[in-house]
């Protein structure tokens, strides 16, 4: 295991040669719920101390426990869900297709992972089709499934992702896209609702998908790999999950996914994120797998 790195200088994609995986994070320094933009933004405040111990827990874990090297992006005054760096790109080798965001509260962001990739020797492809600019949020909404050696993106669009985005995906990074209509509001990037793992198994809620969509998951993806998740437990986040190696990080409180984990030779690491939840976040939403 290598030490994990705490600043966002000194990392290069071009040197990244580690077998450790390597995440970005951003501290939540500036984390709140100042708009809704989701279902699950409400009134209810922000326990700002205890949301620094939960950001504080998942970093430790990443690092002390699964041995991941943590890159940390700097926060922004006025950028709250700047913390939720799934978001900033899809990320293929040194290409980094940043995202455009649909609502006008997370534009800014945009500028912030833009430079970033760029000075960490990235080819930054921005989200615009046909000289036009399209909405596209990242590693949200574009998560690339393994299986051996062949790699498949699943991409979610509908609610905050336009379609035509997958075109860029597709001819940036040389990869086949699935695209899947995400059919409910809760379940509004394909990341809260869908997770492949390094082992080559995938969460998945089906009732977040159209028929067609699970079709194409489960078409994909072999039957023994698949790990379906009952819609109870995917509102608690249980697909919006990190996974390094046979290990899967999420929320806490899905008893019947963890057996299922189990079952799969998974070891299931449970996380109280609940103040993330308050924003629409959680584990995955939290980190960005760069390497």
């Amino acid at each position: 295991m290598t030490a994990a790195m705490t600043k966002t200088t000194g990392f290069n994609i071009q040197h990244a040669v580690s077998d450790d995986p390597v995440i970005l994070m951003c501290p939540p320094d500036f984390f709140n719920v100042d708009y809704v933009i989701n279902p699950w933004m409400n009134a209810e405040p922000v326990d700002m101390d205890k949301a620094r111990r939960q950001w504080d827990a998942l970093h430790q874990t990443l690092t002390r426990q699964l041995g991941v090297s943590v890159v940390l992006l700097e926060p922004v005054v006025g950028l709250p869900d700047l913390v939720f760096t799934a978001n900033a790109a899809f990320v293929h080798g040194q290409k980094a297709v940043v995202s455009h965001f649909k609502h006008p509260e997370r534009q800014g962001e945009t500028a912030v992972f833009a430079r970033w990739f760029a000075a960490h020797g990235y080819d930054v492809i921005l989200s615009r089709v046909d000289g036009a600019d399209v909405f596209f949020e990242g590693a949200g909404d574009a998560l690339t499934y393994c299986n051996g050696t062949d790699r498949q993106v699943f991409a979610g669009y509908k609610t905050r992702t336009d379609i035509r985005s997958h075109e860029l995906v597709s001819q940036h990074c040389g990869l086949p896209v699935a695209s899947l209509e995400l059919v409910s509001d809760h379940f509004y990037h394909i990341d809260v609702c869908l997770c492949p793992t390094d082992t080559g198994h995938l969460l998945y809620a089906p009732s977040a998908f159209d028929e067609y969509g699970c079709r194409v998951i489960e078409q994909t993806v072999p039957h023994d790999r698949l790990i379906p998740v009952v819609q109870e437990e995917a509102r608690k986040f249980a697909c919006n999950a990190i996974s390094v190696f046979d290990a899967v990080v999420f929320n806490q409180g899905s008893t019947e996914l963890v057996d299922d984990m189990r079952t799969k030779g998974l070891y299931p690491i449970e996380l109280d994120l609940s103040e993330f939840i308050k924003s629409g976040g959680s584990a995955k939403c939290l980190t960005l797998r760069l390497v």
